[in-house]
């Protein structure tokens, strides 16, 4: 259903809805642009009650987990998923926004943006429920507040409100009750009070004193002085547009600091299935964006940030490594297009598996760090692999199996149950469609055996202490 400026639409009454994904739209007309989505958790009375309930790039979890932002896929640019039945009852709404950075200080205005617009779509089935396309009356705006989503008598409604600011971030910041710990608070304020915004159901909260701050990138000063410093060189001037690499890695560093893992070097790998029935997976470049969620973890985990890669079907190659230098359009560059690699056969795990063991114990034997394998397979896997899996309980190595689509997983389904192992060095998770799992919960669930095990390494000294 299309929106208009100013139109409600009710959320989850009627509907059997648990979470929301909000996508973000746009086209730049410049290239340096820098353009960030952002949302802001509010309580009843319409404020941000403390800095971590500005959901940004440089925030991109809320507390409690409920609230995720990240890059986008499918020709959208951000998103930011909320999961409606976990959020807290003290937030009354969340403002959605948009904003240039430095747009006064680099002269870049929402008059050259164009196509905005923004989806809410079911976070399970991926339906599109409204879209709000907005913008065509911003000019020299600098921040947009797209739409805001509230509570209205027990249910979640969407006010489309596309209304400009000028000021940017800043001024958004202090609108919402934030205060702006910055050289030019007062210009944000003043722009923060001439700001237009739609109506709500309820009268909309009298914005009073800030009761939480905010550090936002620095700006240049309003006066330079009468000894100025050499100016920066043009490159430093372009705004910071953060990659989804970038992105994914701030959602890894949360996850290993709930999971207690902030400090462990692993070294990182993993192993692709390309039997015949992952050939759609593959043209439709959902291998290549899991290869990219697992690089941010080898980014985390890696001093040299390098994620092993190895394809296999009924044959295997070992594949050069990716790093955050080259791991664009990897897929295409160095298995689709490679002639010397087999493909689309039929799946037979133990040899890729043995060809796993010997780099990590035999080729780098001297290297003690313990090794992370993630195993990507969409079902069918022999039973000799549970043999592989037991066999290897004494090695340094992790194997986190992920099972996509819905084929059998019988194998994998008993790796916990499985006995005669010194520990158990192998989990499995089973992700229909990863493509539409946000990169929070994966990494969420990729990580969750992973600790223990390490744990229970170091007590058989498996690994060093």
């Amino acid at each position: 259903m299309q929106l208009l400026k100013g139109q409600k639409a009710d959320v989850t009454k009627g509907r059997n809805l648990s979470g929301l994904i909000l996508s973000f739209g746009w086209s730049a007309g410049n290239t340096e642009m820098g353009i960030d989505a952002a949302g802001f958790l509010l309580s009843e009375q319409g404020k941000c009650e403390r800095d971590e309930d500005f959901i940004f790039y440089g925030n991109p979890v809320s507390q409690d987990g409920s609230v995720n932002y990240a890059a986008a896929g499918n020709g959208d640019k951000e998103n930011i998923t909320v999961a409606l039945s976990r959020l807290p009852q003290k937030v009354a709404r969340i403002a959605l926004t948009l904003t240039l950075y430095e747009g006064e200080q680099l002269n870049h205005r929402m008059k050259d943006v164009s196509g905005l617009y923004l989806r809410l779509l079911d976070r399970e089935s991926g339906e599109e429920l409204y879209r709000f396309d907005y913008g065509s009356d911003l000019s020299m705006e600098t921040a947009v507040v797209v739409g805001e989503l509230y509570r209205h008598n027990g249910e979640w409604k969407f006010n489309a409100i596309g209304s400009g600011f000028n000021g940017g971030l800043a001024a958004l910041c202090v609108n919402y009750g934030l205060e702006v710990e910055e050289a030019g608070k007062t210009e944000a304020a003043a722009a923060a009070e001439t700001a237009v915004r739609g109506t709500n159901d309820t009268a909309a909260p009298d914005k009073q004193s800030a009761s939480a701050s905010v550090n936002l990138p620095a700006q240049p000063p309003a006066n330079a002085s009468s000894n100025p410093s050499p100016p920066p060189p043009a490159e430093a001037l372009k705004p910071p547009v953060l990659s989804k690499i970038d992105l994914r890695k701030k959602i890894v560093q949360f996850t290993l600091e709930k999971k207690q893992l902030t400090g462990v070097t692993a070294r990182v790998g993993i192993v692709l299935d390309i039997s015949g029935s992952m050939r759609n997976l593959y043209a439709r470049g959902v291998v290549q964006e899991v290869v990219e969620r697992i690089l941010a973890v080898a980014s985390k985990f890696d001093d040299n940030g390098v994620l092993d890669v190895w394809v296999y079907d009924n044959e295997f190659s070992r594949m050069e490594p990716v790093t955050e230098r080259d791991f664009g359009d990897y897929v295409k560059r160095h298995i689709l297009n490679n002639r010397s690699i087999h493909k689309f056969g039929f799946n037979n795990e133990p040899p890729v598996m043995e060809d796993v063991i010997r780099k990590y114990t035999k080729e780098e034997k001297k290297d003690t760090t313990p090794v992370f394998i993630i195993f990507i397979n969409d079902g069918g896997v022999v039973r000799a692999t549970k043999k592989i899996i037991k066999n290897a309980a004494v090695q340094p190595i992790f194997w986190q199996f992920v099972g996509i689509g819905n084929s059998d997983f019988e194998v994998l389904e008993g790796l916990d149950n499985m006995t005669g192992r010194v520990v158990d060095n192998a989990d499995f998770v089973h992700l229909d469609r990863i493509e539409e799992v946000t990169d929070e919960e994966l990494y969420d669930r990729l990580l969750n055996e992973f600790p223990h095990w390490l744990k229970a390494a170091k007590d058989k000294r498996i690994l060093q202490p």
